[in-house]
């Protein structure tokens, strides 16, 4: 199927915040792990709603658009940098090369309304993404957070569908992470339903959690300002995925149980956590089905968040980007040897995440400002190993937008390749989780067959 013909923009409009706060008139100056980040891509999330019948039968999609525009401007009011463009420093004498958000020089953010002539069940397909009907629910296709120089930092599409509605979200991945993005949305969804009921929403002091902007450098530094190139040419790669399958698989509060006891009790101990031992599932199964030769190193990445574990921590609502990945290693005989089982991998990833403390956070950033580089998607994944990404603990099927609960949550083309699992909350709560596998097609066959995977599966 043709992604472009999919789908139909009918419409679309810049946002700009209800009102300018005084601290948008000054640059944002971008941290660390910002300024890693402008060759990865944008942040593309979507939930999924039924369609109320008033749509159709009263006409109040419009009222409808209105409403999400105006809460989404004055959601903008706090997070003023969406609204803005990257702009980058340079100069010759002395050398200067960096990148900031420029809240001044802009249009806003972008809100697209389109239309797809399909149904929910063609979105919710009992086995693979419908990519080339998902990806076109999203803006800035394949772009780069560098590309934020002159296309909008967020952007909003709201997709009406026959009997559904799905709202994507790109936000610019220099920006921020997921703890960031779903702070965004959420504050969007609470202002939302604040206007709904009437509440005033116009200040700062009006939502229950305020982000904070002011970005955090290592001590004895303040903004990067030389990075260590003269134009983007010199670090801009563009990072095209294989053809992959993509699926989502689900675990229950029951089934994560039993694999929580399970490598607790292979492990000897009592620390593994539902999410630990899950990675060393999907980690220990996809090596699997990769079959590679005994001595073959592989890995399972994790992305952690370093707000709290810096010391003094973060704020929790520190606005930017604050992750690093962890990692357990192991030869694909090590991991799937009889007499390792699931434990042995569980406890890896354990004590990965258990010393990944400030000190290890601050080592990781003072290398970096004293040697900085970009992550390139194509070169900082190897194809033998796992990233597990995103996180179950975000709030995402608590934004409604006076919809009712998402039915489903789907994601875009963004910063996928062979072995990425992105972790979401299960639909039914709890600590049920669903998993969005993307594997080479013939390893995701052999995923769908394997044993010990299936064995956990809730379909």
């Amino acid at each position: 199927m043709n992604k472009t013909s999919t789908v139909q923009h009918i419409s679309e409009c810049f946002i700009k915040p209800k009102h300018i706060p005084e601290e948008s008139k000054q640059p944002v100056y971008l941290a660390t792990w910002d300024l890693a980040m402008p060759c990865v891509h944008y942040i593309q999330k979507g939930l999924l709603f039924k369609k109320p019948p008033s749509f159709d039968e009263q006409n109040q999609l419009p009222h409808f658009l209105d409403k999400l525009k105006e809460s989404l401007s004055l959601t903008l009011i706090h997070f003023y940098p969406l609204a803005g463009r990257l702009a980058t420093l340079k100069q010759e004498d002395p050398p200067l090369y960096s990148m900031i958000v420029d809240c001044n020089n802009s249009p806003g953010a972008r809100f697209i309304q389109a239309y797809a002539n399909f149904t929910i069940s063609d979105i919710l397909s009992p086995t693979d993404v419908p990519v080339d009907i998902v990806q076109a629910f999203f803006d800035h296709d394949r772009a780069i957070n560098h590309d934020g120089h002159g296309q909008s930092l967020l952007s909003i599409q709201l997709n009406e569908l026959i009997d559904g509605i799905f709202i994507g979200c790109s936000l610019n991945h220099m920006i921020g992470d997921g703890t960031s993005y779903w702070h965004f949305f959420n504050s969007w969804s609470e202002i939302f339903k604040a206007n709904e009921i009437g509440k005033d929403v116009t200040t700062h002091g009006s939502i229950s959690r305020p982000p904070i902007h002011k970005r955090w450098f290592p001590q004895g530094y303040g903004p990067i300002l030389s990075l260590p190139y003269t134009h983007h040419d010199q670090f801009i790669i563009r990072h095209e995925s294989p053809i992959l399958r993509e699926r989502f698989f689900h675990f229950s509060n029951e089934s994560l149980a039993k694999l929580k006891a399970k490598a607790n009790v292979e492990s000897g101990t009592t620390k593994i956590s539902s999410l630990q031992a899950l990675s060393a599932l999907i980690w220990r199964c996809v090596t699997r089905v990769r079959r590679f030769p005994p001595s073959q190193v592989t890995s399972c990445r994790m992305a952690i968040n370093n707000r709290t574990r810096l010391n003094p921590p973060l704020h929790p609502d520190y606005f930017g980007n604050c992750i690093q990945t962890v990692k357990g290693t192991a030869t694909a005989n090590e991991l799937l040897v009889e007499h390792n089982n699931l434990g042995w991998p569980a406890l890896l990833l354990h004590e990965a995440i258990l010393n990944h403390k400030d000190h290890a956070v601050r080592e990781i950033v003072d290398a970096w400002v004293q040697n900085p580089f970009i992550y390139q998607l194509g070169q900082f994944f190897d194809p033998c190993s796992i990233m597990m990404g995103s996180s179950p603990r975000f709030d995402m099927y608590g934004n409604e937008f006076g919809l009712g609960k998402a039915v489903a949550l789907r994601s875009g083309y963004a910063n996928k390749f062979d072995g990425k699992v992105s972790l979401y909350p299960g639909y039914e709560g709890g600590n049920s989780m669903d998993l969005e596998i993307c594997l080479l097609p013939e390893n995701m066959a052999a995923l769908e067959c394997d044993p010990e995977f299936m064995e956990s599966v809730n379909l």
